[in-house]
């Protein structure tokens, strides 16, 4: 799962992005309104932890943007404020959960769940392409009766793929959505997971295929089988 932190105070960001980490999750963090947007529209998160005090512009014009911009990520707003009218405004804005600080840190990581649920139910949980079905709860692959169970950035970088069937993902693209934004991964490490992914379509028998297009990206495609 990849979680947005959208908070101005450095040291809770970096304890919010440390706790994500904790559970496997990879997070990114930016510091001002504006960089939250930018960020958000990526549509690259599976949820966003948004601050309602930020420089630029505050975490209820954050939310409203993304929104007006067809992000449909489920945003978590965080807020010192208690007045019932500011948690109306974040949820009018666009918010879908609303947590005050102080606040527990099961109690952050379980509306983190929930949400993430909610968008998984939204979604699906199944895609199909050609002969294959990817289920997404439990990253498996299967084609007539066989499957295969895909690690996290396998999954991730099928669900991209199969987002767009027959559509170019270009290498930074993919970087960005699968390895985030501060990463040091480059395109050796894109090649090498379209490898695994090539073995693991190969295993089932599958006739799709993930094609490669010289300095333009990949693709999938329905081939022979």
């Amino acid at each position: 799962m990849q979680i947005l932190i959208v908070e101005d105070e450095k040291r809770l960001a970096d304890a919010l992005k440390q706790i994500m980490a904790q559970q496997g999750w990879m997070a990114d963090a930016v510091h001002t309104g504006p960089d939250g947007v930018d960020y958000g529209r990526s549509g690259i998160y599976d949820v966003i932890v948004l601050d309602v005090m930020l420089p630029g512009c505050d975490g209820f014009a954050v939310a409203s943007r993304l929104r007006a911009a067809g992000i449909q990520t489920p945003i978590l707003m965080l807020t010192a404020r208690f007045a019932v009218n500011d948690r109306v405004t974040g949820l009018d804005a666009g918010a879908d959960d609303y947590l005050t600080k102080p606040f527990a840190t099961e109690e952050l990581l379980a509306r983190v769940r929930a949400l993430a649920r909610r968008r998984e139910v939204f979604v699906g949980d199944e895609q199909r392409f050609g002969d294959l079905c990817f289920t997404a709860s439990s990253s498996s692959l299967s084609r007539e009766g066989r499957s295969i169970h895909l690690n996290f950035k396998e999954a991730e970088i099928l669900k991209l793929l199969l987002a767009r069937p027959g559509a170019l993902l270009s290498k930074d693209e993919i970087l960005t959505r699968v390895w985030g934004y501060d990463s040091d991964a480059g395109d050796a490490n894109v090649e090498a997971y379209m490898s695994f992914l090539r073995k693991k379509l190969h295993f089932l028998g599958s006739s799709v295929q993930i094609v490669a297009v010289k300095k333009q990206g990949y693709k999938l495609e329905v081939g022979v089988c």
